[in-house]
């Protein structure tokens, strides 16, 4: 064993790229051969890292929730042991970290009784009311598939210790094409090409020398291990040491660490190099310029830099990546495919904006990897295990395709299993279309119980696909359970309704939440979505509602509002993901979900007007607009007197909104609730800011245009009067007062 392990690896380093060695066996085997073998081979134990439950490796020994601490190190060797735990996060987090000529060692049960057995991951797919044995085992079916049929596998049987298949694949040595030379008349020092690995690296570098200039924009795209850090840390370091001063940030500092790292080294080699500390916020001085780190909470208030470095822009939230457009010169570097990449929220829901921006907008990708050879098998395989090479299908197969012609068909595992194109452009719809798509959802997708799967197809090819969940229908005692407070999985529109809102009953009734919906991008906008809804509604029939949970977009709204789904919470906190308060809308689909919506919209406008000068006092006021069109039914107005002869006051002139806020919000609440309003767009808004989240006159008059405060106080009583005109509201006897 040790000499067969001893030629893979040597096959690896030759080739400069990696193998994957798979024991399978009961877990003591497993883990003894894996512990004999990585003593017997020529890897430092400081090279290699355990991942899993034991504690009996002489090497550094991760817990499964401490994959991520990998992210962007590389090591010789990795071993992930999946006999408690198959996780695919993991297991495409741990790929990452694995460097050319080395080993990726995965141990797991005998292949062929693999889908017998039932693991932690497993229980978290188990959702109320299913139990863990209704998970089924299409994922780890297709994963044994694969690590049989790839190339670059070896696969042993640790119980017996024989080598079932060797794993060696004769490509020969392969070397990274450097000798481009740098562009004629160079920003940067024509020593920092020397620095790149590959041509798409000095090709990517020419693209970012583009940020000297004030009005440009570059984007790097690439998929894990092309060295688009790098690269940007060598134009960062370049563009400091000719005098400019560069903003880095990212979601965090450990997200940007390597960009710094390698604009560090540059300066240190161009000689000059100062550095301010702390280490986790260092500032890089070279020649007249620098390089500094600022987190992305604070860019609305930067000093205008000379240009700003984004990396994983993908994984920013939109409203966090639109502030960077004020700077001068900005570089988005962010990462298509691997274990972040198959979240695509730069290129879904930013490019655009960018593209409309006041930018010059270049884009460049890298292709060849730095960190192995092209080619790598075990980058294939991982590649087709996760489906993260997964795309939607080519769009000239869509050009016939209308909301009328396409066919609705819900997919069992079992066909999306038997047909990797279906699966491929299935899946691949989901992670063009959305930013948090990741691998552990291609398991979810296939072996959980309460998730399904549904699309319109032209000529077989996906248009749009829904990823419904079921909820509800859950038994007095865990109803009981979450309105004490329990968390209970895979609920989630049942679990807010009865803990956060109060309503013990809400569990009892059975729906379907969309958990995402996604149509091909050529032909977004043409009604397929609201087709794939209509469809759902008519299939689940039998259900009480289905619903939603996003967060909230005024264009998200008001497409969900024009499907005949109507909100009933707005969080009062962001999404930590997307950055935007999330909505919950309900489609009522039998007497107990029209039940269920009554009460929770009745709820959801009692509890509107405290929240939004509160927590939700900086929410966008388009969004809130958006929520409030949304709702069917406006508040019933009880207006007394006084807050009539008030309300008339304030639509003459005399009367002031601050005197009496309650019956101006009161009339505005309702003047926004509904599809038809008397009000313009930038009237609503005004009601909005100052009466529901009660901004200061002067920054709404400076946020929507007016000249000053008292122009937008003049305005605000305009508003009123009309409301008061279109509504008869007010009696004859309080207008002849005005």
């Amino acid at each position: 064993m040790i000499d067969f392990a001893r030629n893979l690896l040597a096959q690896a380093r030759a080739d400069d790229q990696r193998r994957l060695l798979l024991l399978a066996g009961v877990p003591a085997n497993t883990r003894e051969l894996a512990a004999e073998t990585l003593a017997g081979i020529d890897i430092p134990l400081g090279e290699t890292t355990y991942v899993g439950p034991a504690d009996s490796f002489q090497c550094e020994t991760l817990g499964y929730n401490r994959t991520a601490d990998l992210l962007g190190t590389t090591r010789s060797a990795v071993v992930l042991d999946c006999h408690e735990r198959c996780e695919p996060n993991h297991i495409g987090q741990l790929v990452g970290a694995v460097d050319g000529g080395g080993l990726f060692v995965l141990l797991a049960p005998p292949l062929d009784s693999w889908n017998e057995r039932r693991d932690d991951f497993d229980e978290t797919l188990a959702v109320p009311p299913f139990e863990t044995t209704d998970v089924t085992v299409w994922f780890r079916e297709r994963l044994a598939d694969t690590l049989q049929a790839h190339r670059g596998v070896a696969v042993v049987d640790a119980d017996s210790r024989t080598v079932e298949r060797d794993g060696l694949v004769e490509y020969g040595p392969s070397t990274h094409q450097t000798d481009d030379e740098p562009p004629a008349e160079s920003v940067l020092p024509t020593e920092v090409y020397d620095h790149c690995a590959t041509v798409d690296q000095r090709e990517a570098l020419t693209a970012l020398e583009a940020l000297a200039d004030p009005g440009e924009a570059v984007v790097v795209e690439a998929n894990r291990g092309r060295g688009k850090s790098a690269v940007a840390g060598l134009a960062t370091g370049g563009l400091a040491h000719e005098g400019y001063d560069v903003v880095v940030t990212g979601p965090q500092y450990r997200n940007v660490a390597t960009l710094i790292d390698h604009a560090r080294t540059l300066l240190e080699n161009l000689g000059g190099l100062d550095e301010v500390r702390p280490a986790d916020n260092p500032r890089l001085l070279g020649g007249n310029g620098s390089v500094r780190y600022v987190p992305v909470e604070q860019i609305d208030s930067l000093d205008d830099p000379d240009c700003l470095v984004v990396d994983e822009a993908a994984a920013l939230p939109v409203r966090r990546l639109e502030a960077t457009l004020a700077v001068s010169s900005v570089a988005y570097i962010t990462t298509t495919h691997g274990y972040e990449g198959t979240g695509r929220g730069f290129a879904v829901r930013f490019r655009d904006r960018l593209l409309d921006g006041p930018h010059n907008v270049t884009e460049v990708g890298l292709s060849t990897p730095v960190r192995h050879a092209p080619a790598d098998p075990v980058e294939v395989w991982s590649f087709r295990a996760l489906a993260l090479g997964a795309g939607p299908p080519v769009a000239d197969l869509l050009v016939e395709a209308s909301p009328e012609s396409v066919t609705y068909r819900s997919l069992s595992s079992q066909e999306l299993c038997a047909d990797e194109t279906l699966l491929s452009e299935v899946f691949g719809l989901l992670v063009f279309a959305h930013y948090r798509t990741e691998p552990n959802d291609l398991m979810r997708l296939l072996d959980a119980p309460n998730v399904s799967v549904h699309g319109l197809f032209h000529e077989g090819h996906p248009v749009s696909v829904a990823l419904l969940a079921r909820e509800g229908g859950l038994s007095p005692g865990t109803r009981e359970r979450i309105y004490e407070g329990q968390r209970i999985r895979g609920n989630m529109i049942p679990d807010v309704l009865t803990s956060q809102l109060r309503d013990p009953e809400a569990g009892e009734t059975r729906g379907h939440r969309v958990m995402r919906i996604a149509t091909h991008g050529e032909v977004r906008s043409e009604g397929f979505g609201s087709r794939l809804l209509d469809e759902l509604a008519r299939e689940y029939e039998d259900a009480d509602w289905l619903g939603v949970g996003y967060g909230a977009t005024s264009e998200l709204v008001e497409f969900w509002r024009a499907n005949e789904f109507s909100p009933v919470h707005l969080s009062t906190t962001r999404n930590r993901r997307s950055g935007e308060h999330s909505v919950i809308m309900l489609r009522p689909l039998s007497p107990a979900g029209e039940a269920l919506l009554s009460t929770h919209t009745a709820w959801f406008l009692e509890r509107l007007p405290d929240t939004l000068p509160d927590a939700l006092a900086a929410a966008d006021p388009d969004v809130v607009r958006a929520v409030c069109r949304a709702i069917e039914t406006p508040p019933a107005l009880e207006l007394g007197e006084f807050e009539q002869r008030h309300l008339a006051s304030v639509a003459a002139g005399p009367g002031i909104f601050e005197t009496a806020p309650g019956p101006v919000r009161d009339l505005a609440l309702r003047a926004l609730v509904g599809s038809d309003s008397v009000l313009s767009e930038r009237e609503q808004r005004l009601l909005v800011m100052r009466c529901l989240q009660l901004r200061p006159a002067e920054g709404v008059a400076d946020a929507l245009g007016y000249d000053a405060a008292a122009a937008c106080n003049r305005a605000l009583g305009d508003a009123v009067g009309s409301v008061l005109d279109a509504d008869g509201i007010v009696d004859e006897e309080q207008e002849s007062l005005e």
